[in-house]
């Protein structure tokens, strides 16, 4: 195979993981076309010879509903593809079936559809995943579902699809570490940022990207309210889930 398209969203970086490992599984060159805060409508086109692999991330059991609308200017003509959803250890409920349906609706055809744990956006939680074997599990299983190319039939969540997708509502502080170097408005998935770096828009998905990648660790959730609940969240979810690849 001598190319392949990522196309994803991916506010906190495991989601791209995931699809560059499954592009070196792959021994392909990749074309990575980056979503998270891209917001262009211009259409873009793929034909049966095209490779397409698309990810997001699960929220509350869908793909955000941001992702979702910016995956949608991407069109196939029975182009193979996998498509692929990070999650955080609790489970992925219906968003799997989401973008393999949207996949379908734009033309495309699923030969492959994984659902991969990551590091979840609050507490401490699988912290250190995706490590060395779930990557390298993820080049195998791409390799696998191109090779076979066959459309996967039995995806695993219920339509009509549960309620989700819209975020969660906690908005990150800025303490006096903060230099307004501005990184955070500029990547913000959804532009909630002020020009002030500290004021935060109920758009705000909580997604924690600005925390993440702040380079003074200046964003933060230093509240007892938010802390608390981060370490029952935690010890909820402590036990280890593992991948599920369908092909």
């Amino acid at each position: 195979m001598s190319k392949v398209t990522l196309v994803y969203f991916s506010p906190t970086g495991n989601t791209e993981k995931s699809l560059k490992a499954m592009a070196r599984g792959l021994r392909a060159e990749a074309e990575a076309v980056d979503v998270t805060a891209d917001a262009s409508s211009e259409p873009v086109s793929f034909d049966e010879n095209d490779r397409v692999i698309f990810g997001a991330p699960v929220y509350g059991g869908r793909i955000p509903s941001v992702a979702r609308e910016r995956l949608s200017r991407f069109r196939g003509v029975q182009t193979p593809c996998v498509v692929a959803v990070t999650y955080g250890n609790r489970h992925y409920d219906d968003a799997l079936l989401e973008l393999a349906d949207m996949a379908k609706e734009q033309g495309f055809v699923v030969v492959g559809a994984a659902a991969l744990v990551g590091r979840h956006t609050f507490g401490e939680i699988q912290v250190g995943r995706p490590d060395e074997a779930d990557l390298a599990a993820d080049g195998e299983f791409a390799a696998r579902a191109f090779a076979l190319a066959k459309e996967v039939k039995d995806i695993p969540g219920s339509r009509p699809y549960r309620e989700g997708g819209s975020g969660g509502k906690f908005r990150p502080l800025t303490s006096d570490a903060c230099v307004s170097c501005g990184l955070c408005v500029k990547r913000c998935p959804v532009q909630a940022i002020a020009e002030d770096c500290r004021t935060i828009a109920d758009t705000c998905l909580s997604c924690f990207r600005c925390i993440r990648r702040c380079p003074k660790g200046a964003k933060n959730m230093d509240t007892e309210a938010y802390l608390s609940f981060a370490a029952a969240f935690t010890e909820k979810l402590k036990a280890r889930r593992e991948n599920e690849y369908y092909c």
